[in-house]
């Protein structure tokens, strides 16, 4: 038996024990807000998960990872999914800031906030987008003054996901407004709870309210908290970005689909079809909506083959660069149209937004089904993604 082997087994074994019933197949999953709290079984699975380092399985151990080969890592996923055991620990802390971190903080950075992201106690908001700086985000305007041993902040941000449970931001803001616009950015990482901090959500045309514009007014970061060199925050806050999108396009290991913001509910697209349609010789009854179902189940195995190469390739452990933003495009694309399509399997029946003449699982498809029209806006819109792949991956002229 190879160590790779041996591993799996010990894997294996250890997740059948450990993992709860409640954790396993559709349902919560642990975000690391303190201001939230989670059912026993989610926040069991977490803790369980964090204490083996397997929250974030490939960071380092020093800072609360499992310190697994990508290889190992791989196994773990697998089997996680062999038992429908849901990711124990999931937020932009440990899928977009720790990557960052690791590669731009500085070893005080990682030992304060690295070790909390992995053992929950922290879940974080991306300040980057505003009013007058969405896919020009160079041109953000909120200011950040240099006060000796703090930065005073002031500035509005929007669409900032799940700024209202999020107990830290990483921001990006101007500290130097007298140079091109790319350059006198800085990249800070700024605490939610103090005085100068207020969030709004933005109700959604699904009736949920995940994104938020946050005001900033006098707010303080610490000196300490500036990650990378003052001024040069636009190169961290790119690399961020990168690893943003591999993940909103399902680059690396998944335990299941990974579904848009704000989509509530995770459904069996055959199930529905074969529940709504019926079926004829064992087939989905309606021969277009099968062809739709059997287009989009080929594009998505291609899509699964196509991320396991690139994650194969990418064997120093570091996320891809722009070919990123092919995975966003196409996955993010690859997401909508699943809740398009659940929705049209279930006809008249997947429209209504409330009633007795729905249930709530047909209630749940079509709010899904709305909130899933922003997926291919947010972290990159796909024009912006479709640009980037023309000049940096195929390198057409201007």
């Amino acid at each position: 038996m190879t160590d790779l082997q041996a591993f799996r087994e010990e894997t294996r074994a250890w997740l059948a024990e450990n993992c709860p019933s409640g954790a396993r197949g559709p349902g919560e999953i642990h975000s690391g807000s303190t201001r939230q709290t989670f059912d026993a079984d989610t926040q069991l699975w977490m803790e369980r998960m964090a204490e083996k380092g397997w929250t974030v399985p490939s960071w380092p151990r020093e800072y609360g990872g499992g310190g697994l080969t990508d290889d190992e890592t791989r196994v773990l996923y697998q089997e996680m999914e062999a038992i429908g055991a849901r990711p124990p620990l999931v937020n932009m802390g440990t899928r977009m800031l720790g990557p960052t971190l690791l590669e731009y903080g500085t070893e005080a950075q990682k030992k304060k906030h690295l070790t909390l992201i992995a053992q929950g106690g922290a879940a974080w908001c991306q300040g980057y987008s505003e009013p007058g700086a969405g896919s020009d985000l160079a041109g953000l305007r909120t200011r950040a003054e240099d006060k000796g041993d703090y930065f005073l902040i002031n500035g509005q941000k929007i669409w900032t996901s799940g700024a209202h449970l999020a107990d830290w931001m990483f921001c990006l803001v101007r500290t130097d407004p007298d140079v091109p616009k790319h350059q006198g950015i800085s990249f800070l990482l700024v605490p939610m709870d103090q005085p100068g901090v207020t969030v709004r959500p933005i109700e959604l045309i699904s009736g949920r309210s995940h994104f938020c514009e946050t005001f900033l007014d006098n707010a303080v970061a610490d000196k300490a908290d500036l990650v990378g060199n003052l001024n040069e925050g636009w190169t961290v806050g790119k690399r961020l970005l990168q690893h943003e999108r591999s993940g909103q396009g399902g680059l690396g290991p998944s335990t299941g689909p990974r579904l848009p913001v704000g989509v509530t509910i995770d459904l069996d697209m055959e199930k529905v079809a074969v529940e709504y349609l019926g079926t004829s010789e064992g087939r989905i009854a309606d021969a277009a909506l099968r062809d739709e179902v059997l287009r989009w189940n080929m594009n998505k195995a291609a899509f699964g083959l196509t991320q396991r190469r690139a994650g194969e390739q990418a064997r120093d452990g570091k996320t891809p660069g722009e070919v990123t933003s092919v995975f966003k495009l196409f996955g993010s694309t690859l997401a909508r149209e699943r809740q398009e399509l659940i929705v049209r399997l279930m006809g008249s029946q997947g429209t209504g937004w409330d009633g007795a003449g729905f249930n709530e699982t047909e209630i749940a498809a079509a709010r899904s089904w709305l909130s899933s029209r922003a997926v291919t806006i947010y972290g990159g819109t796909n024009e912006i993604q479709a640009d980037i792949i023309a000049k940096r991956v195929l390198g057409l002229p201007d």
